[in-house]
């Protein structure tokens, strides 16, 4: 690793081990946390953030994102996960992108500054809205960093047509005894994953995906776990979820 990168990866894991600051507005408190590494902050997410590249290709599966159609992505950083879409954006009609931070949304306002059909939008996930119903939501590893994590996800819902689809890839535990058919996770990740995030900002509890699962009965699950950078040999839990709009 050149010395420029292992400087900015530094500067990442600076910024993780200070946490996110405790006093401020949401938007306040992400600004300070990400400003100082949102140059770095793909490179080192690319090896943290798994399953979303697999969420689109579920999307695709599911027949979400027609040509011609309307993507929203919440909470979409710098962007970055549109690439996972790859030559399927040029044929969308429209993508918005909304996220809260102003060093992100910089971030990605570069990243898709040739691509027409795309617009970026500085504002709440919680209380943006496009002018009419669309295609397709989605939120990638943000759902966990939204404090009013039930309103994000109705507002999501509600922006669908009928018929539309909403995804959600994002870290996770699970309850003690969860519903039928769900994986359950050992004391030890239920009681250490959550710790270790939540200095981060970053909540991990089961009652976000239990909210999605019972927001959209017509849905597809997958859990999974994946590795963490620098922590060798644990795995942190994650699932892919991809819902219908029924009405």
């Amino acid at each position: 690793m050149a010395v420029a990168a292992v400087t900015a990866e530094l500067k990442v894991l600076l910024a993780l081990l200070r946490g996110q600051p405790r006093a401020g507005s949401h938007a306040e408190r992400l600004e300070a946390f990400y400003a100082p590494q949102a140059g770095r902050y793909d490179a080192f997410r690319e090896r943290l953030l798994h399953g979303r590249g697999e969420l689109v290709a579920d999307l695709i599966v599911a027949q979400a994102v027609p040509p011609g159609g309307h993507l929203v992505e919440l909470g979409a950083g710098t962007g970055r996960n549109l690439l996972f879409f790859g030559d399927r954006l040029a044929a969308l009609a429209r993508i918005d992108a909304v996220d809260l931070c102003p060093s992100l949304v910089s971030e990605a306002r570069q990243r898709t500054a040739a691509m027409a059909n795309v617009q970026i939008h500085e504002a709440d996930a919680c209380r943006w809205q496009p002018e009419a119903p669309v295609d397709t939501v989605y939120l990638a590893y943000s759902l966990t960093m939204i404090p009013d994590w039930r309103a994000a996800i109705d507002n999501a819902i509600a922006m669908l047509k009928p018929g539309g689809h909403l995804g959600v890839v994002d870290f996770y535990v699970s309850a003690p005894e969860p519903a039928p058919g769900l994986v359950r996770h050992s004391p030890f990740a239920r009681a250490f994953w959550p710790r270790w995030f939540r200095h981060d900002g970053v909540h991990l509890e089961p009652e976000r995906l239990a909210y999605l699962r019972q927001s959209l009965p017509d849905h597809c699950l997958t859990e999974a776990m994946a590795p963490v950078p620098y922590l060798p040999g644990l795995r942190v839990p994650y699932y892919r979820f991809v819902g219908r709009r029924d009405n």
